[in-house]
């Protein structure tokens, strides 16, 4: 239950403010509207809320002065139209945050950081090589989206949809980022549907088994890596403390519990992991358990790590074809001209 004392609506779940609500006598409709004028309508005036939305004054009292990430910089790709957001936060930290065009006009999607840097530690990605870490507050995650959107609207686009897919691996930062889902999916907040909200992890298993059990009907998607091992312990070297099959185990458990396809995805790199053996290993890992599997080509701004070539690629997914017999779907990595694609975000 929230305190009775000051507080930042957007540091709650719509759950926590109706119980704070009741505890000072104010009815549940105030919490619908001041989230309606604050998350659906982008109002951060208190005292608007109740001129024009008629939440009472006991109410808006209690809302602190409601701070704001500063939009330091915004970049759009000459490529393909992501645009890359620059947040300074207070402590004078940064993150990045990412609109991304959908195949509908005029709609896009927000791609939102759960944390500064990382410690995952996945060889392949910038966000890891980042020294300062920490989590982001509730509000900051949803600050991110709000300035999103207001950048989308003042282009005549709309937000359909948000992917915690930015820095940071947002099931260390487990409750904040779930609080934050929950205001984004609420029908009176943020109304994004919960099929458009999707929650990426490099593979925490206690994380994706509370998950499954709290019945979140958000999208998970778990990043796999490689289903050898050894592999996957040069490239996720800290999930990869866990063995892939516990993993999977973790996997199949969510797509029972959910009657559906689980989302794997796949970074591509050439000559590390598209191979045969791969995938052969693939497919005797995953087995029965219903799987949407992403193929995502590298994006490493070291050079490292290079992207499989077209001819490598397509002998990968042939050999998916054979070995897994799912959908296989290769998905598009946008903004890689301004370190807006997956793994380059970098503050």
């Amino acid at each position: 239950m929230a305190s009775p004392d000051v507080i930042d609506p957007r540091d709650q779940t719509p759950e926590s403010l109706l119980s704070w609500a009741e505890t000072i006598g104010v009815e549940a409709v105030s919490v619908r509207r001041l989230l309606s004028a604050l998350l659906t309508r982008g109002i951060h005036d208190p005292a608007e809320w109740g001129h024009r939305f008629h939440v009472p004054r006991r109410m808006t009292d209690r809302f602190r002065m409601m701070p704001r990430l500063h939009l330091e910089k915004s970049v759009t790709s000459s490529r393909d139209g992501f645009q890359k957001l620059l947040f300074r936060l207070h402590d004078g930290l940064a993150v990045e945050t990412v609109l991304i065009p959908l195949h509908k006009p005029g709609a896009v999607s927000v791609c939102l950081s759960s944390q500064v840097g990382c410690a995952m530690a996945c060889d392949f990605c910038a966000t890891a090589r980042m020294t300062s870490r920490r989590n982001l507050a509730t509000w900051e995650i949803i600050d991110q989206w709000m300035q999103a959107r207001e950048v989308a609207w003042s282009q005549g686009r709309r937000v359909t949809g948000a992917v915690f897919m930015g820095m940071g691996e947002p099931f260390l930062n487990y409750d904040r980022v779930l609080a934050a889902a929950e205001l984004l999916r609420c029908s009176y907040g943020g109304a994004v549907a919960a099929k458009g909200i999707t929650i990426s992890t490099v593979g925490l298993v206690p994380e994706i088994d509370r998950f499954t059990d709290e019945n979140r009907r958000f999208r998970l998607s778990i990043s796999l890596g490689s289903a050898i091992d050894e592999t996957r312990a040069k490239l996720v070297p800290v999930a990869a403390r866990t063995p892939v099959r516990d993993l999977m185990a973790a996997a199949r458990r969510h797509a029972d519990a959910r009657g559906g396809r689980v989302m794997l995805s796949y970074v591509c790199i050439s000559g590390v992991n598209c191979s045969e053996d791969d995938a052969r290993a693939i497919g005797e890992l995953v087995g029965s358990t219903p799987v949407r599997f992403d193929l995502i080509e590298v994006t490493d701004p070291t050079g490292r790590y290079q992207p499989p070539g077209e001819a490598e690629l397509r002998a990968f997914r042939d050999s998916l074809s054979r070995h897994l017999g799912q959908p296989v779907v290769r998905r598009y990595s946008g903004g890689a001209d301004i370190q807006a694609a997956c793994g380059t975000l970098a503050g």
